[in-house]
């Protein structure tokens, strides 16, 4: 079991790094019910595809989820800055993000549909709910009151829409963007197990020492290659 050993926060620091993908994912499949739509594939000049792997020609990966481990009761949820999440095309963007517990999450209506908003968690203790919203309808607004790794939202009205959520009672993590990198702020000096999850790759983790501000690397590898 991770442990972290965490200094006063006199110092804190800044964990930074980038996640590659080694091996070549199998080909994103392009969403046909959401172009055979009379008005979601409107919205699109070119086929929209799935979103598993998400990399460029580098290796760089998207929508990795990076964490410190072994840390909990830190979260400062209810007053952190609101998490928004919009629907745009029939799509939820983003596709990945990250929260604490007890933070907002106000989820946009971009879109002339309309989508219904449904978050089913797997933890218990997280609320499932289930809200439709008029296009361009005001927000709604969740929150999650325990941990847990990717938890799905989903829109019924257009099976093909997906989001997901990793919930942290704490606020060291971040989601990595199309270049792959990251950057978690304000860490307290302190011994720790950093976690790099993708939600199809898997997970990668790493001992480090925090004296200062840290540059990490992870390589998440395809098995069977």
């Amino acid at each position: 079991m991770a442990l972290a050993v965490i200094a006063p926060t006199l110092f804190a620091a800044d964990i930074t790094g980038k996640v590659t993908l080694k091996g070549t994912p199998p080909p994103e499949k392009e969403i046909a019910p959401l172009m055979n739509d009379p008005i979601c594939g409107k919205l699109h000049t070119a086929p929209v595809k799935t979103r598993f792997y998400v990399v460029d020609a580098s290796g760089n990966l998207a929508d990795v989820v990076v964490s410190l481990k072994g840390v909990s009761g830190k979260s400062t949820g209810a007053s952190a800055t609101p998490a928004v999440v919009d629907q745009k095309g029939c799509e939820y963007a983003p596709y990945v993000f990250a929260v604490q517990t007890g933070q907002k999450i106000n989820v946009k209506n971009s879109d002339p549909v309309l989508h219904n908003v449904h978050p089913t968690p797997a933890v218990a203790g997280n609320k499932e709910e289930n809200k439709a919203q008029m296009p361009n309808g005001p927000d709604l607004t969740f929150a999650f009151e325990k941990p847990e790794p990717f938890l799905k939202f989903a829109c019924n009205v257009h099976p093909w829409m997906f989001a997901y959520a990793s919930v942290f009672d704490h606020p060291y993590f971040a989601v990595t963007g199309k270049d792959g990198t990251f950057k978690i702020a304000n860490v307290p000096p302190g011994k720790y197990t950093i976690e790099a999850q993708h939600r199809k790759g898997g997970v990668v983790t790493q001992e480090i020492t925090v004296e200062g501000d840290k540059k990490v690397d992870f390589t998440i590898e395809l098995k069977g290659q």
